[in-house]
């Protein structure tokens, strides 16, 4: 399978490696509200990079949630941010988007990656 036309990693900045397990889902914005259009968990390497498979993104808006809360709750750690939505907006379809998030149980940040 092809690495999808947009992918995430995720990485705990407070463990120093990546986060696996966290559930994610793809949404994008479809009239009047969002459509899931993927689901899955960062692998061992912290990276969700199959979920669209050869799908084709389209131009618009789109948002990733991460269910962080589930993830530092299974560290056995509170966490400020029960769930990250990164929202990004895909104005040219033939480029690969990809959006890494940095966690810990009390901060988050995101950046465009390559």
């Amino acid at each position: 399978m092809s690495k999808s036309a947009i992918t995430t990693h995720v990485l705990d900045t407070h463990l120093g490696k990546p986060a696996s397990g966290v559930a994610a889902s793809l949404s994008r914005l479809d009239g009047p509200g969002w459509e899931v259009i993927a689901e899955g968990y960062t692998n061992d390497d912290g990276r969700i990079t199959d979920w669209m498979g050869d799908e084709p993104r389209e131009v618009g808006e789109y948002r990733i949630a991460f269910a962080t809360g589930d993830y530092f709750s299974d560290l056995g750690l509170e966490c400020l941010y029960p769930q990250v939505v990164i929202y990004f907006t895909v104005s040219d379809p033939e480029q690969h988007y990809h959006i890494p998030l940095l966690i810990s149980a009390n901060s988050y940040s995101t950046y465009r990656g390559s």
